[in-house]
């Protein structure tokens, strides 16, 4: 693992996202290494020459002078990055913690990503932010499967500590992504994390960019009986799989009193209610939608 530490002007970054105003990514890269990361387009912006997970840039930047102006807007915390990735154990004092403490009682309200329990040593200062979020990565529950993908820490611990968060009273979010088609099944895991969770975010499997011929040979190699499948969704673009999964999930939800939803990620469970399940299998639609919007 390549890691230098680099300075950069600012870490608050204007979003293009529709669930943020502003990005936060303490790092360049993520030792996570997901198979199907979306981020890795990245590297064509960093001249690494290191493959894309073998490589973290840890950011400097100045403080925040004045953290006040950022009340009332919403900052997501790894949208190309995971802010709580191993070597945060390490940079704690300067990167993830700090900003935090920076922020605090700024009126910020904040939302983080993670596929790590290490965001748990920050709960005491993420409690402090108003409507503050943190979402797990799931869509498995088959460790085997997760060892193929990622190198974040097994699914027994992110469920233990999006319990954690829960019960501390910060709104818990399970996130099924990316969703692989006829490997993951989203029944199977809202209903490990129903208890745990205000919030069950589901998204597609994305295969553009550099990582789609990787994930590809993989299912051909893993999974031949799923060539077919493949094939349709995402050469001949067949929207068969998701429609039916669509219908599936609105019947399961209906059946256990769980609140659906299509692209609309405003909505959240009170504790101690069944989560509200979303359904963002067209996010890139709706990114484009909202450029549009915005423009």
């Amino acid at each position: 693992m390549q890691i230098k530490e680099i300075e950069v002007k600012n870490v608050m970054t204007k979003s293009n996202l529709p669930v943020s105003d502003f990005s936060v990514n303490p790092y360049v890269g993520c030792s996570h290494a997901c198979k199907y990361c979306y981020a890795s387009f990245m590297k064509r912006f960093t001249n690494h020459p290191e493959p894309w997970g073998e490589f973290v840039d840890v950011k400097y930047w100045p403080e925040i002078k004045n953290p006040q102006k950022y009340a009332g807007k919403e900052a997501f915390f790894g949208s190309v990055t995971d802010c709580y990735q191993p070597c945060e154990a390490k940079y704690k004092r300067t990167r993830t913690r700090a900003l935090l403490e920076q922020l605090s009682g700024s009126g910020v309200s904040i939302s983080i990503a993670t596929k790590s329990d290490l965001v748990l040593r920050d709960l005491d200062l993420i409690k402090t932010f108003p409507n503050a979020r943190v979402s797990f990565s799931i869509n498995t529950l088959d460790e085997n499967f997760r060892k193929e993908m990622d190198r974040g820490v097994s699914i027994e611990r992110r469920l233990a500590a999006m319990k954690a968060c829960y019960d501390a009273g910060v709104q818990a979010t399970c996130f099924i992504s990316p969703i692989f088609p006829g490997i993951t099944d989203p029944v199977e895991i809202i209903e490990a994390a129903k208890d745990r969770c205000n919030l069950v975010w589901l998204e597609n499997l994305n295969l553009r960019g550099d990582y789609g011929a990787r994930i590809k040979e993989w299912i051909h190699e893993k999974h031949p009986e799923l060539d077919k499948l493949y094939y349709e969704i995402y050469s001949k673009k067949s929207r068969d799989y998701w429609t039916a999964l669509d219908q599936r999930m609105r019947e399961y939800t209906a059946k256990e009193g769980m609140p659906y939803l299509r692209d609309d990620d405003h909505h959240r469970s009170a504790f101690g209610d069944p989560p509200v399940v979303v359904n963002y299998f067209y996010h890139e639609e709706v990114k484009k939608s909202a450029k549009r919007k915005q423009g």
